[in-house]
Order: C-alpha cells, then sequence, then structure tokens
C-alpha cells in the first residue's frame, strides 16, 4: 500500500477519535427528558455511524426525534469537548502521511461544525487538509456524491488524481458505512476494528483488509513503502 495512495480520509468516531463517552454522555441526559430510559454505553455504540438522527430514530419514536434532538444538541455543544481523546497511533498516522506527501483529510458522518472544531480542541488542524461531516453536504456516507465533494472540496489536482485514479484514495474506518461509502466511491478501504463494529462485522460487510488499530496499519503502510510498493 505505502505510497500507493495520493489522499487517505479518515471516519472520526471510533477510527481517529474516541468519543464515545461524550456521546453516551447525551443520551443520557437526552432520553430521560422524554420519559425514556438511559441507554447502556453499548448501545449507543452500536447505534452510530449513520448520523444523529438516524442513530436517535433507534431510541425514540419517529415523531418525538426532532424534539430529541433538540435537547441533545444544546447539551452536545456545551459538552463535547469534555474527555475525548485522539486513537493511538492517529497521530503519528497523520504525521507520516504528510511527510511522505500524501494529502489527509477526516470523511465522516458526524456533524460537519461539530468535527471540526473537535479536530481544532485535539490539535489536528495542521495535519488535516480538510474535515467533512453531515450538514457540509445534503449526503452522508455512504453516497457517492458525499465522496465526490469531499474530493473535490480538497482541491482541483485532488479531485483530477482522484477521478483517474479512484483507487489512490483510501478510506480509513470503523464501520460497514465506511465500507459502504469506499465501496460506492471505487475508492480502497482499510478497516480498524476500535470502533462500533468488530473485525468479523467489517469483512461481512465487505472489507478486506482490517487491522485491530491505527498502529498496526501505520507499522504495514512503512513497510510497504519501504519496500517501495
Amino acid at each position: 500500500m505505502g505510497q500507493r495512495y495520493h489522499t487517505v480520509f479518515f471516519d472520526l468516531d471510533g477510527t481517529l477519535i474516541d468519543h464515545l463517552p461524550a456521546i453516551h454522555r447525551g443520551y443520557g441526559h437526552t432520553l430521560p427528558q422524554l420519559g425514556l430510559p438511559a441507554p447502556a454505553y453499548e448501545q449507543v455504540k452500536r447505534a452510530i455511524g449513520g448520523g444523529l438522527p438516524e442513530a436517535m430514530r433507534k431510541f425514540v419514536p419517529e415523531e418525538r426525534v426532532e424534539e430529541a434532538l433538540a435537547i441533545y444538541r444544546p447539551f452536545w455543544d456545551r459538552t463535547m469537548l469534555e474527555g475525548v481523546t485522539i486513537m493511538p497511533g492517529g497521530e503519528a498516522v497523520l504525521d507520516w502521511w504528510r511527510e511522505v506527501g500524501v494529502m489527509a483529510g477526516v470523511f465522516t458522518n458526524k456533524h460537519g461544525p461539530s468535527a471540526r472544531r473537535l479536530c481544532t480542541h485535539l490539535g489536528l488542524d495542521d495535519r488535516l487538509a480538510g474535515v467533512f461531516g453531515a450538514l457540509d453536504t445534503p449526503w452522508l456516507k455512504p453516497d457517492r456524491r458525499f465522496a465526490a465533494y469531499a474530493v473535490e472540496a480538497l482541491g482541483e489536482a485532488c479531485a483530477a488524481r482522484a477521478a483517474a485514479d479512484p483507487g489512490g484514495v483510501c478510506l480509513v474506518g470503523d464501520s460497514p458505512f465506511d465500507v459502504a461509502a469506499a465501496r460506492e466511491a471505487g475508492w480502497s478501504f482499510c478497516g480498524v476494528a476500535t470502533g462500533t463494529h468488530t473485525e468479523a462485522e467489517l469483512r461481512a460487510a465487505g472489507a478486506v483488509e482490517v487491522r485491530d488499530g491505527l498502529e498496526k496499519w501505520l507499522e504495514e503502510w512503512r513497510r510497504e513503502a519501504s519496500r517501495g510498493l
């Protein structure tokens, strides 16, 4: 793999950052105000990945989703920076791609303004060419139009290379949404079993290459780059 890629996108939650404690806290704040039980940590973990409204539908009736979001979002804005951390190897991976001249960005179904705020808070801005998320476009992963938007937003050179060689774009992610997004866009995919789904679940969704974390991928990318692959 190594420098076979010209652009690498990272999913955010469960891939590049661990934000699940804050997300769980948000649901625990919201649902009891609707007369519903606070969800367990694992329930929230299994629900996320397709964007906040879609996740919320797994806990509240459709007719109460907007009511739930109106409670969740202000609390989230106040507390989202509490306890968020970068996944092991995250900074090193981004530094390495920058060192070898590969453009890196974030491609997530997380609320775009929140994603950018988090990356700034974690000191990742200088390592990322762009951060793209929900509400930045009408689309979410796995819609290929969202993928097209992301590469075009990185500039004409990136868009041209992606058009000529879509497999030269790699998406690193932890969920079937990521597997499907890469497949729909014609991108390569590197899975990590550090988020919402296990290695077996990612492979069942169509992932071929899965590792147990970013550090394992970095070791492999460095080895393959040293061999000129």
